[in-house]
């Protein structure tokens, strides 16, 4: 009995926890294929030549709705800071953010009615294309990064991770004591080497050629070969394992900041490009309304 009572609450929290994508039985998706289709059949059935464009009536009301919609979007980082369930739920809010941001794909292309030049009117339309598909961008990494971030830590927090890597670090501090001084200046470098270092493409790339621990470790092998039948490569054998435990660590904290950026990146391009469209789309409405 105890065992059928667990399973249903097990299934009764899975639907709980419904992604924002199939939020309601993709409840948005519907909504904004059905106002795709109603724009597209619009446009198919209007007995006008050439086909109606941003100045005709349909124009005007698919600009209306476009404008209404990209405005509306926009208020999706607001409603982040107030938290409601049911209909208006960040979850459901999420969702049609999301479904009717790529509706805007055919309402303001069958709005400018194909017809594209070198000014604010087109400018505008550029700005949205880039927030969406940065927008897209980020749906794709933030369905599938989460899993690489989780499996990527091997059941280590961040904090965890960087405890490591200090403790390697007073223990490569010691071991380094008998080297001598070009020695002991390599692992210094490895030492004062900062792991959240390098710029945004280190970052996205993984790729640190430059690295001090790398460096060290290759360096001090070169030494220690030459120094085999030498009683004084004991040392260097200690810090060599020792980079080598520290490059290690300092690969799964890299990929962990890999994955970070991958998932935060789209957003410098997402947030800015949006405060730009909507300037585009106000000097565009005022063209419209003031000079045409």
């Amino acid at each position: 009995m105890a065992t059928r009572q667990l399973s249903r609450s097990a299934l009764a929290g899975g639907t709980n926890h419904e992604g924002f994508l199939r939020h309601r039985n993709f409840r948005w998706l519907k909504i904004a294929g059905g106002l795709c289709l109603v724009s597209i059949v619009a446009y198919l059935l209007i007995d006008q030549k050439p086909h109606p464009n941003g100045g005709s009536a349909y124009g005007y009301t698919l600009g209306t709705i476009g404008a209404l919609l990209i405005l509306w979007l926009t208020m999706l980082g607001l409603r982040k800071r107030a938290m409601t369930r049911g209909r208006w739920s960040l979850k459901a809010w999420t969702s049609a953010h999301v479904y009717l941001g790529l509706s805007l794909i055919i309402v303001a292309t069958l709005h400018t009615g194909f017809h594209f030049g070198w000014n604010v009117h087109t400018l505008a339309y550029v700005l949205m294309m880039i927030v969406i598909l940065s927008g897209m961008y980020g749906i794709t990494v933030y369905a599938a990064l989460p899993r690489f971030l989780s499996n990527n830590r091997e059941e280590t927090t961040q904090t965890q991770m960087l405890d490591t890597l200090r403790s390697l670090d007073r223990q490569l501090h010691d071991a380094a004591q008998p080297l001598d001084a070009g020695a002991a200046e390599l692992v210094r470098r490895s030492l004062e080497d900062n792991p959240f270092g390098g710029g945004l493409w280190q970052r996205l790339s993984g790729n640190y050629p430059k690295c001090p621990t790398r460096i060290a470790q290759l360096e001090l092998r070169r030494m220690a070969r030459g120094m085999r039948s030498s009683v004084g490569a004991d040392p260097l054998e200690k810090v060599d394992m020792l980079l080598e435990r520290k490059e290690s660590a300092l690969t799964l904290i890299r990929q962990h900041l890999r994955y970070k950026a991958l998932l935060e990146v789209w957003l410098y391009i997402h947030i800015p490009v949006t405060f730009a469209l909507i300037a585009a789309l106000a000097a565009h409405i005022i063209s419209v309304f003031f000079y045409w």
